[in-house]
């Protein structure tokens, strides 16, 4: 896998690192943001994807019938 190099403010590091609870900056940054990206893939499984906003959308703005 690359390897990317990013700087940061020491404080945000710190930061970062007392909320990961982690002993190097490195490790709580790569922890934060696979935590971030779980979600995101956790919330697309529950609401579905952008495609399915098309298919769904359709078929709310249909009249209901039996009224």
């Amino acid at each position: 896998m690359a390897k990317v190099t990013i700087s940061l403010d020491s404080d945000l590091a710190i930061e970062v690192m007392l909320l990961a609870g982690t002993r190097t900056p490195q490790d709580a940054v790569e922890m934060i943001v696979r935590d971030f990206l779980a979600r995101g893939h956790r919330t697309e499984a529950r609401t579905g994807e952008a495609a399915d906003v098309d298919r769904l959308s359709d078929r709310r703005s249909a009249p209901e019938e039996g009224r």
